[in-house]
């Protein structure tokens, strides 16, 4: 009994160390996700009320925020040039440069089996696990890159690197 109580105590003692980071986003809650709650903007009566466009069903108001439009708008640019599709000539060059071996449609979503796939390969024996793990980091492990390590490689053959923290620090 004991023996019991004590080793009770310390798992939960040991389960109360657990960080679970940035890398796992899923809710435990049940209510809604507050962030994807926007306020409306504040009304406003135009100058001319006939110049107002017809109501339709499902179609933009007035006062519905658009984060990105303002977002560009803050940041000095055209919340108007915001079209998905649209390049801007001074950009030609450089997407004519990136596409010149062709631009496969389905990219997005290639890139993201592929990811699934390689995530579910690299966590293979690891699903049952007594505390909880980023599974993210766990699967990408080989391919992290220190920072420190590079930083020296590259000073080493002669390439200028910024300035960067000791590697003991935070």
């Amino acid at each position: 009994m004991r023996i019991g109580s004590i080793l009770a105590v310390t798992l939960l003692g040991v389960a109360g160390c657990s960080q679970r980071g940035l890398m796992d986003l899923r809710t435990t809650s049940e209510g809604p996700d507050e962030f994807l709650i926007l306020p409306n903007k504040p009304l406003e009566i135009p100058d001319n009320l006939a110049a107002l466009p017809q109501p339709m069903p499902g179609g933009v108001n007035r006062v519905d925020q658009n984060p990105l439009a303002d977002a560009v708008a803050a940041m000095g640019g055209r919340p108007s040039a915001l079209d998905a599709t649209a390049v801007p000539a001074s950009d030609g060059a450089l997407v004519a440069q990136t596409s010149r071996y062709g631009v496969p449609g389905n990219i997005r979503e290639t890139l993201a089996e592929q990811d699934a796939e390689f995530r579910r390969r690299q966590a293979r024996g690891t699903r049952i696990r007594i505390f909880p793990v980023d599974r993210y980091k766990q699967a990408y492990r080989r391919e992290l890159n220190d920072p420190f390590q590079e930083n020296q490689r590259l000073r080493a053959s002669g390439v200028q690197t910024p300035t960067s923290r000791p590697p003991n620090r935070q």
